[in-house]
C-alpha cells in the first residue's frame, strides 16, 4: 500500500512551487511599473530578460546540457513565448493598472484550458474561473476607461503564456528548470536589444542596476524556475487553471503596493477565481488517487 502522506504531498507540492512563483512575480511588477517614468516599460523589460538570463545560466550551468533534436524545436518557440510575455505585458502596464493586465493576459491559459478539458467537473471549474474574471473586469461602466492598446498588449501577452505553457511542458520535460535559463536567453537575443533601442535615457545610468538586478530576480529567475518545476508535474490543463489565481494575486499587489482598492465586485471575483484553483487542485489529487488504484487492481490481477 502507498503512503497517503507522501501521495498528498506529491499534489500539493507543485501546487505550493506556483503560489511562491505568483506571490514573488506579481509583488516585482509593482516595483517595475515604479521604474517605467525613468527607463520606460521596454528598457525595464530588457533589464528584467538580460540580467535574468546571467543569474539563471551562473545559477544552472546549461551549457552542460544537452537538448535532443526533439526538443530543440519546442525550446525555441518556448524562449520566444517568454519573451513575449516579458515584453507585452510590461506594454500593457504603461496604461492600465496591474490587476486589469493580469486578468486580461489570464486569457491565453484560461482558453488552453479550456480547449483541453475533457471532464464536466474541468469545465465546471472554468465556467467559474471565467465568472470571475468577467466580474474583475470592468465591464460594470468602466470599460470605456481601459486604454484600447494596453488591453491589446495584455491579451497578446495571454496569448505568448499559452505558448508558454505548451512548449515549456515539451521542451523541460527533461531538464526541468535550467530549461529556463536557455530560454531566456532566446528572448534576450530578440527582445534585449529591442528593449534597449526603445528604452528611455535613464536605462543608462548605473544606478539603476541594484534595482534592475532585483526585478530580474523577482520577476524572472524565482518564478519562472518555480514555474517550470511545477510545469513539469502537472498537466497543461491543471496547470492552467491553477494559474487563474494571478489576477487574485496581481490585485493584492496592486492594493499593497500601488494603492489600487477593490470594490466588492471585484472581491467576488476574486473569490471564484480562488474557488476554481481550489476545485481544479482537488479533481486533480482525486484523478491521481484514482490512477493510483487502477494500477494497483491491475498489478493485482496479473498475478
Amino acid at each position: 500500500m502507498g503512503n497517503p502522506q507522501k501521495s498528498t504531498a506529491s499534489v500539493f507540492y507543485p501546487i505550493g512551487l506556483l503560489l511562491i512563483a505568483m506571490f514573488t512575480l506579481q509583488g516585482a511588477a509593482s516595483l517595475a511599473k515604479s521604474l517605467f517614468s525613468e527607463v520606460g516599460a521596454p528598457g525595464v523589460a530588457a533589464l528584467r530578460l538580460g540580467l535574468s538570463t546571467i543569474m539563471l545560466w551562473v545559477m544552472f550551468k546549461p551549457w552542460r546540457l544537452h537538448f535532443s533534436p526533439e526538443q530543440r524545436r519546442p525550446l525555441i518557440f518556448y524562449g520566444l513565448a517568454l519573451g513575449g510575455m516579458n515584453f507585452l505585458f510590461y506594454m500593457a502596464l504603461r496604461t492600465i493598472p496591474l490587476g486589469i493586465g493580469v486578468a486580461l493576459e489570464f486569457v491565453g491559459p484560461l482558453t488552453l484550458a479550456l480547449a483541453n478539458s475533457r471532464k464536466v467537473t474541468d469545465f465546471l471549474w472554468i465556467i467559474i474561473a471565467v465568472s470571475g474574471l468577467w466580474l474583475l473586469l470592468p465591464v460594470h461602466g468602466g470599460a470605456n476607461n481601459i486604454d484600447p492598446l494596453g488591453a491589446f498588449f495584455a491579451l497578446a501577452a495571454g496569448a505568448c503564456w499559452a505558448i508558454y505553457i505548451i512548449f515549456g511542458q515539451k521542451a523541460g520535460s527533461e531538464h526541468g528548470a535550467a530549461t529556463v535559463a536557455v530560454g531566456l536567453l532566446i528572448a534576450s537575443l530578440v527582445f534585449v536589444p529591442t528593449g534597449l533601442v526603445m528604452a528611455e535615457p535613464g536605462i543608462w545610468h548605473w544606478s539603476i542596476i541594484p534595482i534592475g538586478l532585483l526585478v530580474a530576480l523577482l520577476s524572472n529567475a524565482i518564478p519562472y524556475s518555480l514555474e517550470m518545476m511545477a510545469l513539469t508535474r502537472l498537466p497543461a490543463r491543471v496547470f492552467g487553471t491553477l494559474m487563474s489565481m494571478e489576477p487574485a494575486v496581481a490585485a493584492f499587489s496592486g492594493f499593497l503596493f500601488l494603492n489600487e482598492h477593490l470594490t466588492l465586485t471585484q472581491l467576488a471575483g476574486l473569490l471564484a477565481i480562488i474557488l476554481a484553483s481550489a476545485g481544479s487542485a482537488l479533481t486533480m489529487k482525486s484523478k491521481a488517487s484514482r490512477m493510483k488504484r487502477i494500477k494497483i487492481k491491475k498489478k493485482n490481477h496479473s498475478h
